[in-house]
């Protein structure tokens, strides 16, 4: 079964419980409220610093004001900063972008400590359960239910070392029957 008729089945309400395939690289990260970022521009400590990208998805930025970040990749964002700069402001900028905290994740359900808790590069749904103090007795340790941020419902996957949570996901560890 390929990637897209596992995740069209996820969608559609049907009970996926196969893991989707992994592609070799994941996919860009792109930016959403709650990421912090460190923009850099080199020789010029009044436009370096520290900015949360908004609820609206954008960051305050010395002379530019209101800067659209949400939806963009980290090259994409130092673009924009770069020519918005360059129109009027710095010569010739040299403008570096990372980031420095990523939006936190969600844990709720059948676990000891629901709640919401910084994210971590690479973090996958066993290390998301050890953070949240553990399964309950009640937990099913097969499946996982995750909804990814923006995406209109959870898609459930085979609870199997190496399943992924991304920044902003909400985890829904299950209840087991009997």
């Amino acid at each position: 079964m390929g990637v897209a008729s596992v995740l069209l089945a996820s969608c559609s309400g049907g009970p996926a419980t196969q893991a989707p395939v992994v592609s070799a690289s994941p996919p860009a990260y792109r930016l959403a409220p709650d990421d912090k970022v460190r923009v850099n521009v080199y020789n010029e400590e009044g436009l370096t610093g520290t900015y949360v990208v908004g609820s609206d998805g954008a960051v305050s930025y010395p002379l530019l004001g209101s800067v659209q970040a949400a939806g963009l990749t980290l090259p994409q964002l130092q673009e924009l900063l770069t020519n918005r700069l360059r129109a009027g402001y710095v010569k010739d900028p040299k403008v570096s972008v990372d980031i420095t905290e990523y939006r936190p994740f969600y844990i709720l359900g059948e676990v000891n400590k629901a709640g919401q808790y910084p994210y971590r590069v690479g973090l996958t749904v066993d290390a998301a359960v050890a953070t949240a103090g553990g399964f309950t007795y009640r937990a099913n340790h097969r499946v996982v239910a995750i909804q990814h941020r923006n995406q209109p419902q959870e898609v459930r996957y085979k609870l199997e070392p190496g399943v992924q949570v991304l920044p902003g996901d909400t985890v829904r560890i299950l209840e087991r029957f009997f």
